[in-house]
């Protein structure tokens, strides 16, 4: 959306956008620069539109204007890869040369390299302190990142040419640093007795796994739960960011018909039929020919952040995200999108030894919250990428699309991420765990009461659950026929003084 309005001149990205016509996917922060010397800021889902006071204004070309977006719009390598596209080298040139010590100047011309892999006609900076191509205190960046004696700009991006997302250091972000989720999560740990978070762990990996099948919309039997089980204990074990791992547990997880031995080679996307040959698009996935370049990125990245000091929360949301957005295989993108965070979390030491984080049971109980999060980058897409179905259903990208996949911000993701690995500890964790230390003191209650076998324990409890807290007649004659009214009526008592957990409904089947 343009302002035209006689006292507001776009600035920054927004000017360069529309003098180049370039048509792509909008920038987070959106400037203006008003005639009339006010100042405001609006912010609407996730998006900020500043106007400036006219003394911000930063002239008529195009260094000007792309010095003012670093300096007020951030970093967007995607918009600045379709500038550069546009903008003659000798421009750029001129006006680098005319700040050749000043630090966005020496940004821009990185940038230029760095996006397009050509180099500009300058002489190789001699003097000069080295600044960050990112800067620290406004994104999430790798520790002693590469030196380019070039530019005297130190590399500290999250990724490569091929791959390289942006994380932006928001408040919320701040607010729910890894560090901050893992003590919380070591606290509630020390709270309960060892063995009961072992008994919760057998469960907690059955929860995990069904909620990402059901994400996805995906039948499950109990060979595949089992299957995806053991996956997931590989995950916290072994690195599988990999070619090869990741082929591996596709194979693992799919239907044996449709596992994949290489990235696919078709065009896919996701939609849903409403009629006959009428399709609603909801996702187009990047084109077959993008995919080796992007998906070696993807895994340069990971590689970066490992051993780049990158929050576990951060490095998680880039690359399980980012995965399900390249979706490289036919089928199993979305349960491996799931399985990235568990082994990204698991191999930097987020998640405690010996337990285990159900976050896709959050974003099943979320659905609004994880639609979003996803949408927040396929809805935009659809906005600049061309494209024809057949009568079959399938699909030709038309336009070069490539940029829009591999310099993806991250940051609306890692919000999400963030937010629901909180509620796991917070939620589903506590009440998993209250669930089985109340269930334990209930099973001690009736054998107080009466000495019988634990599986006839166990299974009064489930049925007396189901009646909220009371055993039904026809249940009783049927199991339970042996108990005189008295010991029914303590057992029925000592099931309702659990009743306090936020688990006390739950059927027990599985547990």
């Amino acid at each position: 959306m343009h302002i035209h309005v006689f006292d507001h001149r776009l600035a920054g990205y927004a000017y360069l956008i529309e003098k180049l016509a370039i048509v792509g996917i909008p920038n987070w922060h959106r400037s203006t620069v008003s005639a009339t010397g006010t100042q405001s800021i609006n912010i609407r889902d996730g998006f900020v539109d500043e106007v400036f006071r006219t003394q911000y204004w930063p002239g008529e070309t195009i260094g000007e204007h792309l010095e003012f977006a670093l300096k007020y719009d951030g970093v967007n390598l995607a918009l600045l890869a379709k500038i550069f596209e546009k903008v003659h080298p000798r421009v750029l040139t001129e006006y680098i040369r005319s700040k050749p010590t000043g630090k966005y100047a020496r940004r821009i011309w990185f940038f230029y390299e760095f996006l397009t892999e050509n180099l500009l006609p300058l002489n190789d900076m001699t003097t000069g302190n080295y600044v960050d191509a990112l800067e620290s205190r406004d994104y999430y960046t790798v520790e002693k990142g590469e030196r380019s004696s070039r530019h005297r700009i130190v590399n500290n991006l999250l990724g490569t040419r091929a791959f390289c997302p942006v994380v932006r250091k928001t408040k919320k972000l701040l607010e729910l640093d890894s560090a901050a989720l893992k003590k919380r999560c070591e606290e509630i740990v020390t709270a309960y007795p060892p063995g009961l978070l072992r008994r919760a762990l057998s469960y907690l990996y059955n929860k995990e796994a069904k909620s990402s099948f059901e994400i996805e919309h995906v039948k499950s039997t109990s060979s595949r739960i089992e299957t995806f089980i053991a996956s997931l204990l590989l995950a916290e074990k072994e690195d599988f960011c990999d070619k090869e791992r990741l082929i591996e547990i596709q194979n693992r997880i799919v239907d044996p018909r449709f596992r994949d031995s290489d990235y696919r080679v078709k065009q896919n996307y996701v939609g849903q039929s409403v009629a006959y040959q009428k399709e609603i698009i909801h996702y187009i996935c990047p084109r077959p020919d993008d995919l080796p370049s992007l998906m070696e990125g993807l895994l340069a990245s990971h590689t970066r952040m490992k051993t780049g000091g990158v929050p576990p929360v951060v490095h998680a949301a880039v690359i399980a995200y980012g995965f399900v957005f390249l979706h490289p295989f036919e089928d199993g993108n979305g349960r491996i999108h799931h399985f990235l965070i568990h082994n990204i979390l698991s191999i930097q030491n987020l998640v405690p030894r010996g337990l285990m984080f159900p976050i896709s049971a959050v974003m099943l109980k979320n659905p609004e919250a994880y639609d979003r999060s996803l949408e927040a980058f396929s809805k935009p897409l659809l906005q600049v990428i061309d494209y024809r179905l057949d009568e079959m259903g399938r699909m030709t990208v038309e336009n070069e699309s490539v940029v829009w996949y591999s310099f993806m911000d991250l940051t609306v993701q890692a919000e999400a991420l963030s937010a629901f690995i909180l509620k796991t500890i917070e939620e589903e964790l506590v009440q998993e765990l209250n669930f089985l230390a109340n269930y334990d003191a209930t099973k001690k209650a009736i054998q107080d009461i009466i000495d019988m076998p634990d599986r006839l324990i166990d299974l009064f409890i489930q049925l007396c659950l189901q009646g909220n807290g009371k055993l039904s007649t026809r249940k009783r004659s049927a199991h339970f026929d042996f108990l005189s009214d008295e010991e029914l009526v303590a057992m029925e008592q000592a099931v309702r003084e659990a009743q306090g957990s936020p688990y006390a409904q739950q059927d027990m089947q599985g547990s």
